[in-house]
Parts: C-alpha cells; sequence; structure tokens
C-alpha cells in the first residue's frame, strides 16, 4: 500500500502518519526527514543538497526525487509507503509515478485531511511545548495538571515555536492550497482521492483513514 497523505500545516499527518507506521508497519517518507538524513550520512545525493542549501537555494525536484528513489529502493518490497510532503507540484506527482514504477510499485491512495481555516488556526496558535523535554500542550485543548509545571518532567519553563502565530498560518494555508490545488485533479480523474475530517480527533481520524484503506 502506497499512499500520499496531504494536509496543510498543522492539519496532523505527522501524527497519522506515526500512527499508520505503528498499525499497518508502513515507512514515512518525510522529505524534510530524509533530507536530513542523507545530508547527515553523507550520502552522494545528501553532499548534493547540502551544496545546495549552503549556497542559499532550494533543493530542485531532481535532487528530492533521488532523496524517494533511494529510500524506496531500500524499503522492502512487503512495506507500505507514506509520502509526507511530496509531491508539492504536478511535475513532481509524474517523477513520483515514474519512480514508483521503477520499483514495481503504484499508488494507491491520496488521502487529504480537510480542515477550518479558522479552527486550525486555535489549533495551531494555542500550542505550546516543555522547553526542557519537549512535552506538548496547548491553551485550551491540553493544558498541564498543575498550571505552569509538565506534566513529564516537572520543569516550570515552556516554549511556543515563533512561526506559530495567526499570519504564518494562514499564509501556509494558501500557500497549501496554492501548490496542492495543481496535483489533485490528476489524482481524482484516477478516482484515488479521498477527504477525512482532518479537524475530528487524533483516533476518529486514524479511523476513517483505516476505512480508507481497508
Amino acid at each position: 500500500m502506497n499512499i500520499i497523505l496531504l494536509g496543510p500545516p498543522g492539519a496532523g499527518k505527522g501524527t497519522q502518519s506515526a500512527g499508520l507506521v505503528e498499525r499497518h508497519g508502513m515507512m514515512q517518507l518525510s522529505t524534510g526527514d530524509m533530507l536530513r538524513a542523507a545530508v547527515k550520512a553523507q550520502t552522494p545525493v545528501g553532499l548534493e543538497a547540502k551544496a545546495v542549501m549552503d549556497a542559499g537555494e532550494l533543493v530542485s525536484d531532481e535532487i528530492v526525487s533521488k532523496l524517494i528513489d533511494d529510500n524506496l529502493a531500500a524499503l522492502d518490497a512487503g512495506t507500505g509507503a507514506i509520502f509526507d510532503g511530496y509531491p508539492r507540484t504536478a511535475a513532481q506527482g509524474e517523477q513520483l509515478d515514474a519512480i514508483l514504477a521503477k520499483h514495481g510499485r503504484t499508488l494507491d491512495h491520496v488521502i487529504e485531511l480537510e480542515v477550518n481555516v479558522d479552527a486550525l488556526v486555535e489549533r495551531i496558535t494555542g500550542r505550546y511545548s516543555c522547553a526542557n523535554c519537549g512535552a506538548l500542550y496547548h491553551d485550551t485543548a491540553n493544558v498541564p495538571a498543575k498550571e505552569g509545571v509538565c506534566d513529564v518532567c516537572g520543569s516550570t519553563e515552556f516554549k511556543r515555536r515563533p512561526d506559530d502565530n495567526e499570519e504564518t498560518v494562514r499564509t501556509r494555508m494558501e500557500e497549501y492550497r496554492a501548490k496542492t490545488a495543481p496535483i489533485l485533479p490528476g489524482y481524482e480523474a484516477r478516482g484515488i482521492v479521498t477527504r477525512v475530517d482532518g479537524m475530528a480527533d487524533i483516533d476518529a481520524v486514524a479511523g476513517q483513514i483505516d476505512a480508507v484503506l481497508g
């Protein structure tokens, strides 16, 4: 089973991918994670990517495609793949089809986590974490049992991501829609797109995704 998981930042793609890995033994292929791992391991494509990034330039579609190719080559044939953050353009979608075919795979599902923008703004701007252990909290949905004290490690220091603000979240949403809109029609024509309610609780979203996978 090979799937693309779509959704704007904060929609829960990472959480749902982790659940799919645990429940179905799939492998999450996140372009950001793969890029960092390749650079750290100093693989040929990692060195190529590092040179581009050191020059202050964006990593090309060609380099991202090489990352996908390398990771699929290392993946057991019986292990499904979750593509997170790729493809972002119609051109990348065509490249992904070619790479999958090379490895004897096909794309089975494109699952989009639908969100309400206003609710997503509240979800993201309200989140923060323990500065010591990284435990996650939220202003309204998940506060520490004792105010100002981390439930996990007892630290009283917390932090928020500087980009977790309303303006940034709405800009990201607009960018996501602009970038994703071109890739969906082709997949819809193939009848492999399913949309699930990304605003439901985590277990409910997982249940919707499992129902799609069958």
